[in-house]
């Protein structure tokens, strides 16, 4: 547990664990009812970036715990596994980039058979032009 704890609160994983305590805070103000989940729709249009078709906030949740999980997992791994040196050091610096991008991708796949549930958001064929057709 120690280690657990030491690697989601040391550099430089603690960048997605607290973006990851935002993101619980949000989500408990929305059971509280203090805020919609909805209310960051119209700040942000997630269709360029191949998450549209949920609310934001369901997106950026997903890419935050997807991140996070990423993060923490590989930095475990690299405490257990990697021996220390400088390019563990190295390393363990490049990790949290890696996992967003990973994270980023999974979520662009994780959102789009959640579109079904959210039926008036604007999805990925809003973003096509007329005479493209559907990858």
């Amino acid at each position: 547990m120690r280690t657990f704890l030491a690697a989601a609160t040391g550099l430089p994983a603690i960048l997605p664990t607290a973006a990851l305590v935002v993101i619980v805070c949000f989500w408990l103000l929305v059971a509280l009812g203090v805020v919609s989940a909805r209310d960051f729709d119209a700040d942000a249009d997630l269709r360029a970036w191949g998450m549209g078709g949920v609310p934001v906030a369901v997106a950026v949740s997903a890419l935050t715990a997807l991140a996070w999980s990423l993060s923490v997992g590989t930095t475990l791994l690299l405490t257990a596994f990697a021996p220390p040196g400088p390019a563990t050091v190295l390393l363990r610096m490049v990790v949290p980039v890696a996992a967003l991008l990973a994270a980023w991708r999974l979520t662009c796949l994780l959102v789009r058979p959640l579109h079904r549930l959210f039926p008036d958001e604007p999805g990925l064929r809003e973003l096509r032009r007329p005479g493209q057709r559907a990858a």
